[in-house]
């Protein structure tokens, strides 16, 4: 359908809970995953949450083949996930580097619990349940805390490890 804007950190909306989805397998659900898939592919994103492009519901997508953004990760299965649980499997935590549609140039040391259970359904109301790990479980985890009105870089315990990735580069954190 289109490629949409991505709502940048600062504005408000991205700060506020989504709402449920009711209602599944409609032309106005097919039309909003069009333009999410659209715009996330425009981005070379790993994943995009409804809020993110102005749509205040639970829905997010994630899953690619190969990304440029992050060109070490395995790929991970295109998904549509709508109305999600997720469940930690342990305690275990690792931090890894984040970036995000919604803070373009920018990335930041993020701790993740590092084996999830995801739960939720499809566009046509089918269930999805799933456990994961590794990169799949931090792309999972980043993108429903859209839906909760969280952005990663309020996740970040130590802001030393925030900022512009050519500075970061530059500084040998990481290669981008």
């Amino acid at each position: 359908m289109a490629i949409k804007p991505v709502l940048r950190m600062g504005e408000v909306s991205l700060f506020e809970s989504s709402e449920e989805v009711c209602e599944f397998n409609t032309a106005a659900l097919e039309s909003l995953l069009t333009d999410m898939w659209d715009t996330m592919a425009a981005e070379n994103g790993a994943g995009i949450a409804a809020p993110q492009i102005g749509v205040n519901l639970q829905v997010v997508i994630f899953g690619y083949e190969n990304n440029l953004r992050y060109p070490d990760e395995d790929s991970i299965p295109q998904t549509v996930l709508i109305n999600p649980v997720i469940t930690p499997m342990s305690d275990d935590m690792d931090e890894g580097w984040e970036g995000c549609l919604s803070v373009p140039g920018m990335r930041g040391l993020v701790p993740r619990f590092t084996h999830i259970r995801y739960q939720g359904l499809d566009q046509f109301g089918h269930s999805i349940d799933r456990e994961v790990d590794g990169f799949h479980a931090r792309v999972v985890q980043h993108e429903c805390d859209h839906l909760d009105g969280i952005l990663y870089p309020q996740r970040i315990e130590d802001m030393s490890y925030f900022g512009f990735c050519e500075e970061l580069e530059s500084n040998h954190y990481f290669q981008i």
